[in-house]
């Protein structure tokens, strides 16, 4: 790499970048392979804003000033003559991914909040910020790909998640096709996926809430974490509220990292290829 290259992109940013893998599963999805890098400056402002990302299994080679345009700006060019392409594109509606949980350091970590670290597992991969808080949810905004994405932690506690997402869903008119909801689940082996297009609420209180709050449609998209079956004769109340071992930590970390690539799958090649990816994944443990 020509020292040249790197000083003119460093010189164009104005700030330092910073380059963090994420690993994900390999899978016949080309776009999916190796470790996603992710490229971050920090603005004058001082807020952490991304620059570029690139699934790749190296990091990825630094451009020069002249480069350093939006990725899909080309995409909206009118061709000279054009008349259709001088067309303004439909405004694309955004997909929104929430996480089921509780808020506060009580019950971070615990099995009931997967459906929060789902979305800060997301949020991290993919550079989006959660810092502000609106509808009564962490909230942030950002892309995957060129597709525009919400994600959301309600802090209603997880009874009363509804009363976030609903709200949202009705300001910004998201088909709920694009509400991606992700919970919890006991029925499921531990660190196991599951996607459904649409379905019930099978007991969990907090899917209750969104249902209600949904004028009591069912028809959205769900991801199912499986957290296991109690031991014993313990109560599923208490169990849900336990911490991960070491060995559970290291599975589940494992299934996030499946669960960021199922969402880009989603987004970029829809819902069929997303489950399939999903729900024929093996666990780390048969892969051992």
């Amino acid at each position: 790499m020509r020292v040249g290259a790197i000083a003119s992109s460093v010189a164009a940013l104005r700030s330092p970048i910073s380059r963090r893998p994420f690993l994900l599963p390999s899978s016949d999805h080309p776009h999916l392979a190796g470790s996603l890098y992710l490229r971050r400056a920090r603005c004058r402002d001082g807020r952490r804003t991304m620059i570029s990302e690139q699934f790749s299994s190296s990091p990825p080679p630094a451009q020069s000033s002249s480069s350093s345009s939006a990725p899909f700006a080309s995409l909206a060019r009118p061709v000279d003559g054009d008349a259709e392409a001088e067309k303004p594109l439909p405004k694309q509606r955004p997909w929104l991914i929430v996480g089921l949980g509780n808020p506060g350091k009580n019950y971070s970590g615990t099995r009931h909040n997967v459906g929060f670290e789902f979305v800060e597992a997301i949020a991290e991969a993919e550079g989006i910020s959660m810092s502000s808080v609106s509808f009564k949810a962490l909230f942030g905004k950002g892309f995957i790909g060129n597709v525009p994405v919400m994600l959301a932690k309600p802090q209603t506690f997880m009874n009363a998640s509804g009363e976030s997402v609903g709200p949202i869903v009705s300001y910004y008119k998201i088909p709920l096709k694009q509400v991606l909801v992700v919970f919890d689940d006991l029925d499921l082996p531990f660190a196991k996926l599951r996607l459904l297009p649409k379905g019930g609420h099978g007991g969990h209180n907090g899917m209750k809430s969104v249902i209600n709050h949904l004028k009591g449609s069912r028809d959205f998209p769900r991801l199912r974490i499986g957290i296991g079956r109690p031991p014993g004769k313990m109560n599923p109340a208490s169990f849900v509220m336990r911490p991960f071992n070491k060995q559970e930590r290291e599975e589940l970390d494992f299934t996030l990292q499946q669960g960021v690539a199922a969402i880009r799958i989603l987004l970029l090649e829809g819902f069929d290829k997303s489950a399939t990816f999903v729900n024929s994944n093996k666990s780390m443990e048969q892969l051992s």
